[in-house]
Protein backbone atom coordinates (compact mmCIF):
# COMPACT_ATOMS: atom_id res chain seq x y z
CA UNK A 1 0.00 0.00 0.00
CA UNK A 2 0.98 3.44 -0.74
CA UNK A 3 1.71 6.00 1.93
CA UNK A 4 -0.70 9.25 2.73
CA UNK A 5 2.44 11.19 2.12
CA UNK A 6 2.83 9.70 -1.64
CA UNK A 7 -1.17 10.02 -1.94
CA UNK A 8 -0.97 13.59 -1.21
CA UNK A 9 1.45 14.90 -3.61
CA UNK A 10 -0.33 14.25 -6.90
CA UNK A 11 -3.14 16.20 -5.31
CA UNK A 12 -1.29 19.14 -3.86
CA UNK A 13 0.44 19.71 -7.39
CA UNK A 14 -3.24 19.13 -9.08
CA UNK A 15 -4.10 21.85 -6.42
CA UNK A 16 -0.98 23.79 -6.93
CA UNK A 17 -1.36 23.90 -10.93
CA UNK A 18 -5.27 24.86 -10.80
CA UNK A 19 -4.08 28.20 -10.30
CA UNK A 20 -1.88 28.64 -12.80
CA UNK A 21 -3.69 27.02 -15.79
CA UNK A 22 -7.39 27.89 -16.80
CA UNK A 23 -9.11 25.81 -19.61
CA UNK A 24 -11.66 28.66 -20.02
CA UNK A 25 -10.37 31.53 -22.39
CA UNK A 26 -9.83 34.96 -20.91
CA UNK A 27 -12.59 37.54 -21.09
CA UNK A 28 -12.04 40.76 -23.35
CA UNK A 29 -11.77 43.66 -20.86
CA UNK A 30 -14.77 45.12 -22.73
CA UNK A 31 -17.52 44.16 -24.75
CA UNK A 32 -19.22 46.23 -28.16
CA UNK A 33 -22.06 47.72 -28.37
CA UNK A 34 -23.82 49.34 -31.60
CA UNK A 35 -26.45 52.22 -30.13
CA UNK A 36 -29.04 54.25 -32.47
CA UNK A 37 -28.53 57.59 -32.64
CA UNK A 38 -32.23 58.04 -33.87
CA UNK A 39 -34.46 56.13 -31.02
CA UNK A 40 -37.99 56.34 -29.52
CA UNK A 41 -38.41 58.59 -26.82
CA UNK A 42 -39.10 56.76 -23.23
CA UNK A 43 -42.33 56.46 -22.02
CA UNK A 44 -43.61 57.20 -26.26
CA UNK A 45 -46.21 55.18 -26.73
CA UNK A 46 -47.80 53.88 -30.22
CA UNK A 47 -50.82 51.79 -31.52
CA UNK A 48 -51.26 49.41 -34.14
CA UNK A 49 -54.80 50.41 -34.65
CA UNK A 50 -53.76 53.92 -35.52
CA UNK A 51 -50.06 53.75 -36.96
CA UNK A 52 -48.83 51.37 -39.77
CA UNK A 53 -46.35 48.32 -38.54
CA UNK A 54 -43.73 46.70 -39.97
CA UNK A 55 -41.36 43.66 -38.82
CA UNK A 56 -37.72 43.68 -38.95
CA UNK A 57 -36.15 40.85 -39.66
CA UNK A 58 -32.45 39.94 -38.11
CA UNK A 59 -30.70 40.00 -41.88
CA UNK A 60 -28.18 36.55 -42.90
CA UNK A 61 -24.43 37.56 -43.03
CA UNK A 62 -21.42 35.52 -44.35
CA UNK A 63 -19.92 33.10 -42.81
CA UNK A 64 -17.03 36.37 -41.89
CA UNK A 65 -19.01 38.95 -40.33
CA UNK A 66 -21.53 36.37 -38.54
CA UNK A 67 -19.07 36.32 -35.45
CA UNK A 68 -18.40 38.03 -32.40
CA UNK A 69 -15.19 39.72 -33.65
CA UNK A 70 -14.87 42.62 -34.88
CA UNK A 71 -13.55 42.05 -38.82
CA UNK A 72 -10.70 43.97 -41.19
CA UNK A 73 -10.79 43.61 -44.72
CA UNK A 74 -6.94 43.66 -45.13
CA UNK A 75 -7.16 43.56 -48.44
CA UNK A 76 -9.35 42.66 -51.51
CA UNK A 77 -9.41 38.85 -50.85
CA UNK A 78 -8.15 38.72 -47.59
CA UNK A 79 -9.86 39.46 -43.74
CA UNK A 80 -8.17 39.48 -40.45
CA UNK A 81 -9.89 40.59 -37.04
CA UNK A 82 -9.57 43.34 -34.45
CA UNK A 83 -7.16 41.96 -31.86
CA UNK A 84 -9.11 42.09 -28.24
CA UNK A 85 -12.36 43.56 -29.93
CA UNK A 86 -15.47 41.29 -29.34
CA UNK A 87 -18.74 42.10 -29.67
CA UNK A 88 -21.46 41.65 -27.28
CA UNK A 89 -23.66 39.94 -29.75
CA UNK A 90 -23.63 39.09 -33.09
CA UNK A 91 -23.31 42.26 -35.65
CA UNK A 92 -26.61 41.13 -37.29
CA UNK A 93 -28.74 41.07 -34.22
CA UNK A 94 -27.53 44.47 -32.93
CA UNK A 95 -28.05 46.02 -36.23
CA UNK A 96 -32.02 44.59 -36.81
CA UNK A 97 -32.46 46.60 -33.04
CA UNK A 98 -30.44 49.60 -34.56
CA UNK A 99 -33.08 49.87 -37.68
CA UNK A 100 -36.34 49.21 -35.16
CA UNK A 101 -35.61 51.83 -33.12
CA UNK A 102 -34.50 54.10 -36.15
CA UNK A 103 -37.65 52.84 -38.53
CA UNK A 104 -39.68 53.96 -35.52
CA UNK A 105 -38.16 57.37 -34.37
CA UNK A 106 -38.22 58.47 -38.48
CA UNK A 107 -41.05 57.12 -39.53
CA UNK A 108 -43.46 56.36 -36.37
CA UNK A 109 -44.20 52.86 -37.57
CA UNK A 110 -44.70 50.10 -34.69
CA UNK A 111 -42.26 47.34 -35.10
CA UNK A 112 -43.42 43.84 -34.47
CA UNK A 113 -41.48 40.87 -33.49
CA UNK A 114 -42.00 37.89 -36.03
CA UNK A 115 -44.54 36.20 -34.17
CA UNK A 116 -46.91 39.70 -33.27
CA UNK A 117 -46.56 39.72 -37.40
CA UNK A 118 -48.63 37.10 -38.01
CA UNK A 119 -51.90 38.40 -36.60
CA UNK A 120 -51.31 42.00 -38.07
CA UNK A 121 -49.55 41.36 -41.57
CA UNK A 122 -48.11 44.87 -42.35
CA UNK A 123 -44.53 45.66 -43.75
CA UNK A 124 -41.54 42.90 -43.62
CA UNK A 125 -38.00 44.12 -44.04
CA UNK A 126 -35.35 41.53 -44.08
CA UNK A 127 -32.34 41.45 -46.16
CA UNK A 128 -28.66 40.59 -46.01
CA UNK A 129 -25.83 42.43 -44.05
CA UNK A 130 -23.41 42.25 -46.77
CA UNK A 131 -20.21 43.94 -44.98
CA UNK A 132 -19.82 45.21 -41.79
CA UNK A 133 -15.83 45.72 -41.81
CA UNK A 134 -12.84 47.81 -41.14
CA UNK A 135 -11.50 48.63 -44.54
CA UNK A 136 -7.75 48.90 -43.52
CA UNK A 137 -6.39 49.87 -46.66
CA UNK A 138 -8.57 53.18 -46.59
CA UNK A 139 -9.31 53.68 -42.86
CA UNK A 140 -12.62 53.28 -42.89
CA UNK A 141 -16.04 51.67 -41.50
CA UNK A 142 -18.08 49.86 -44.37
CA UNK A 143 -21.70 48.52 -44.01
CA UNK A 144 -23.51 47.22 -46.72
CA UNK A 145 -26.95 46.40 -46.60
CA UNK A 146 -29.25 44.34 -49.13
CA UNK A 147 -32.89 45.24 -47.99
CA UNK A 148 -35.27 43.26 -49.10
CA UNK A 149 -39.06 45.09 -48.08
CA UNK A 150 -42.59 43.60 -48.97
CA UNK A 151 -45.07 46.50 -48.36
CA UNK A 152 -48.42 46.50 -46.64
CA UNK A 153 -50.77 44.29 -48.65
CA UNK A 154 -48.39 43.75 -51.98
CA UNK A 155 -47.62 40.82 -53.55
CA UNK A 156 -44.03 42.10 -54.69
CA UNK A 157 -40.81 42.79 -53.33
CA UNK A 158 -39.00 45.94 -53.33
CA UNK A 159 -34.79 45.37 -53.05
CA UNK A 160 -32.11 47.76 -52.24
CA UNK A 161 -29.07 48.32 -51.32
CA UNK A 162 -27.76 50.84 -49.13
CA UNK A 163 -23.90 51.16 -48.09
CA UNK A 164 -22.22 54.04 -46.00
CA UNK A 165 -18.58 54.98 -44.69
CA UNK A 166 -17.47 56.56 -41.85
CA UNK A 167 -13.78 57.23 -41.44
CA UNK A 168 -12.21 55.35 -38.45
CA UNK A 169 -9.86 58.51 -37.75
CA UNK A 170 -6.59 56.62 -36.64
CA UNK A 171 -4.90 53.05 -35.66
CA UNK A 172 -7.62 50.59 -35.52
CA UNK A 173 -8.43 49.33 -31.98
CA UNK A 174 -11.16 48.08 -30.74
CA UNK A 175 -13.10 51.36 -29.47
CA UNK A 176 -12.28 52.82 -32.61
CA UNK A 177 -13.63 50.20 -34.86
CA UNK A 178 -17.08 50.11 -33.29
CA UNK A 179 -17.10 53.60 -33.10
CA UNK A 180 -16.76 54.59 -37.14
CA UNK A 181 -18.84 51.39 -37.61
CA UNK A 182 -21.67 52.58 -35.51
CA UNK A 183 -21.95 55.89 -37.09
CA UNK A 184 -21.44 54.01 -40.15
CA UNK A 185 -24.40 51.70 -39.17
CA UNK A 186 -27.10 54.44 -38.18
CA UNK A 187 -26.44 56.31 -41.72
CA UNK A 188 -27.53 52.96 -43.25
CA UNK A 189 -30.35 52.68 -40.78
CA UNK A 190 -31.38 56.63 -41.54
CA UNK A 191 -31.33 55.51 -45.75
CA UNK A 192 -33.91 52.38 -44.96
CA UNK A 193 -35.81 54.56 -42.84
CA UNK A 194 -36.42 57.27 -45.43
CA UNK A 195 -36.89 54.52 -48.10
CA UNK A 196 -39.75 52.45 -46.31
CA UNK A 197 -41.58 55.91 -45.63
CA UNK A 198 -44.41 56.34 -43.34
Amino acid sequence: MRSPALLASPIAAALLLGGCISLAPRPPQALLTLSATSAPAPGQELDSASAKTITVLVPATPAAIATNRVAVATGATSLAYVKGGFWSEAPARQFARLLADTLTARTGRVVLSNAQSFADPGARLTGELRSFTIDATRGEAVVTYDATLMRENAKSFDKRRFEARAPLGGTVTPASAAASLNRAANDVAVQVADWVGR
